[in-house]
């Protein structure tokens, strides 16, 4: 150890000792805090935010830990040169054979200039995983244990501090006899004889393997996490784009004219979940018919996401095509359902497709396991009975059943996904009754636009688990 003349530095005065045993106390009771939620922590491998918590918490122990270290340290005042690296075992949870704390990976050492003695702390052999029958290690031999890339660095450290009196704070990588790595930190200073020459370098090693490891955990769980993030802000961009890319772009009421008879005022709105992040496979869709009849419907498949968008574009481009085919709409769903059975993204689906004709104003509907259209009539407003209709994709070769409905002219038809009125995944029931409760609001719209803001200002504000579209055809006089 260091004998009593230091390089140009009084004695240091020891701190008060009660004001050490409250700093002691009070990093006890933090580090049991900190260990506890550690503890009770349920980690997922597969979440990397939950990978980066557990990691901070394990950084924060250890240097709970090392913090205890240096504050017994503290209290115990200058170490004994025949007891030099003690540590105190008073400390509760501080078995070092037991726990690995590190309060029992500190050591010293002394390397004379002039006698050639050299001088290690029990502690130090065992850091270096070193017999103490072998003898502790000359400066000359220090670097044969040290991994190649840090050698030149403890040989800078030690011949500044040999010949330019610069204190050592440097940290290196070494190779234990048994094999095994650590990371140790070096701080150290040269002590100078009565004339001023350097009479020998005394050093205090420290063993911070698995508080750098700990450290490392936190970096990489980090940068997982950020990966992650960045995934899913890539995913969630590509899911906006891919809808906005399919679904009709109605800023306002859209009117398909029908020749001279009756058209058709059209307006949809899309409402995002509560976590807008999850853009899931909800649709609505209109166009007009070569027939000059026309087609409108709204749907919702099962997932989030990319996936999810990807498939929505998928089966609303079959729907498309198959009403522009002149097929009706029990056996478009039926299509559809083959569809999504053979996709190579499985998925269910929910879905209502209407077929409007000018002629004689008969809306032709099929459902498949979906909430069923509204009709408003006079401020009135009841639902549609449900034809026979399973879920998209749930079985094989699955039937659908069309109903036949006929409108008069102010009528108002309200699609709608499950998501509007649903708030949350227990509530099975579909809304019905709020969307009828609006009949006369609606009665009163001048469109199908106005209808649609009156059903978002009375169910968009909801804390929806789920998103949701809203689709009103109103029947022009």
């Amino acid at each position: 150890m260091p004998s009593h003349v230091f390089a140009d530095r009084p004695a240091a005065q020891p701190p008060e000792r009660g004001a050490v045993d409250a700093l002691i106390t009070r990093t006890h009771r933090l580090r049991g805090d900190v260990d506890a939620v550690r503890r009770d922590a349920v980690v997922d491998l597969d979440d990397p935010a939950g990978r980066w918590q557990r990691a901070l918490c394990d950084l924060a122990v250890h240097q709970l830990d090392d913090l205890g270290t240096h504050l017994g340290q503290l209290k115990e005042g200058l170490p004994r040169p025949e007891v030099a690296g003690h540590v105190d075992r008073s400390l509760p949870g501080r078995d070092d054979q037991r726990t690995g704390s590190l309060l029992s990976r500190v050591g010293s050492a002394e390397w004379n200039l002039l006698t050639d003695e050299v001088s290690w702390s029990d502690e130090l052999f065992h850091i270096m995983g070193r017999s103490p029958q072998r003898g502790p290690m000359t400066l000359d031999e220090l670097p044969s244990v040290v991994f190649a890339e840090d050698q030149s660095l403890l040989t800078a450290m030690v011949t500044a501090c040999l010949v330019d009196g610069r204190p050592i704070d440097g940290e290196f990588r070494l190779v234990r006899a048994d094999g095994r790595v650590r990371t140790v930190h070096m701080t150290g200073e040269p002590v100078l004889d009565p004339d001023g020459s350097t009479a020998s370098m005394w050093a205090v090693f420290r063993d911070v393997s698995e508080l750098r490891r700990s450290e490392r955990a936190v970096r990489e769980s980090r940068d997982s996490l950020h990966r992650q993030q960045h995934f899913e802000q890539t995913e969630h961009r590509l899911a906006v784009e891919l809808q906005e890319a399919v679904l009709p772009p109605w800023r306002s009421s859209v009117h398909l004219p029908l020749g001279d008879t009756a058209g058709l005022d059209l307006a949809a709105h899309y409402l995002p979940s509560v976590n807008s992040a999850l853009i899931g496979g909800d649709w609505y869709d209109a166009l007009q018919l070569p027939s000059g009849q026309s087609m409108f419907s709204v749907g919702d498949l099962t997932g989030h996401g990319v996936a999810a968008t990807s498939t929505m574009a998928l089966l609303l481009g079959a729907l498309r095509g198959l009403g522009v085919a002149g097929i009706e709409p029990g056996e478009v769903l039926g299509h559809a359902n083959r569809l999504l059975e053979t996709s190579t993204q499985p998925a269910l689906g929910s879905a209502v497709c209407c077929r409007f004709d000018p002629m004689n104003r008969t809306v032709s509907w099929a459902q498949a396991g979906h909430p069923v259209p509204l009709l408003f009539r006079n401020g009135t407003g009841r639902a549609l009975s449900r034809p026979d209709g399973v879920l998209l994709g749930a079985t094989s070769h699955a039937e659908y059943e069309q109903a036949e409905v006929t409108l008069l002219p102010g009528d108002l038809l309200v699609l709608h996904t499950d998501g509007l009125t649903r708030k949350n995944a227990a509530d099975e029931n579909d809304g019905a009754d709020r969307l009828l409760a609006l009949a006369p609001r609606l009665a009163q719209a001048q469109d199908a636009q106005e209808c649609v803001r009156i059903v978002v200002e009375a169910c968009g504000t909801d804390n929806r688990m789920d998103d949701a579209c809203v689709l009103v055809a109103k029947v022009c006089p």
